[in-house]
């Protein structure tokens, strides 16, 4: 939690650190473990913050085919502006609506947020990565059959023949 109420109009830069304990508070859904540096710089303007949330470490995830444990690693670089308004809301990821009378800033839950959003849906361990790129480019291939058109099913043609 960081005090913006006390905070004057300047440049301020925060450090932390994120281990398992930051995981376990948040809840360990997405991540159970993880070894990060944050690095938030924070420019407090008149009706808002300018802040940039540079994470940079590994988590700990498991192989959605092995069950193997294995390091994803982890280099974001997130501005976010928090704008002070009559309701808090999320615009978008880059645009937050705060309070006007919001006196402290829950950094951590946008870390995790961050984090999370930066996962792989499918969780491969780096030794099936070759395999999981079937062509070799990274491209998917997908081809249908196609009938011409002008050729008719010979079970029409008899039934046409009955007219």
């Amino acid at each position: 939690m960081i005090n913006i109420a006390s905070l004057r109009n300047e440049t301020y830069e925060f450090q932390f650190h994120i281990d398992k304990t930051f995981f376990e508070n948040f809840g360990k859904e997405l991540v159970e473990d993880g070894n990060l540096d944050v690095h938030l710089s924070l420019i407090k303007h008149e009706g808002f913050l300018e802040t940039t949330f540079k994470i940079k470490g590994s988590v700990k995830l498991i192989c959605d085919r092995s069950l193997d444990e294995f390091d994803y690693p982890l280099d974001l670089n997130n501005p976010v502006i928090f704008k002070f308004a009559e309701e808090a809301e999320e615009i978008s990821e880059e645009v937050i609506h705060l309070r006007r009378d919001a006196d402290t800033l829950n950094a951590g839950q946008y870390i995790y947020d961050m984090i999370g959003s930066a996962l792989p849906m499918k969780r491969l361990h780096p030794k099936f990565e070759q395999e999981n790129d079937e062509n070799g480019d990274g491209k998917i291939i997908y081809s249908s059959a196609t009938k011409d058109e002008d050729t008719i099913d010979p079970r029409w043609e008899k039934l046409k023949k009955l007219k």
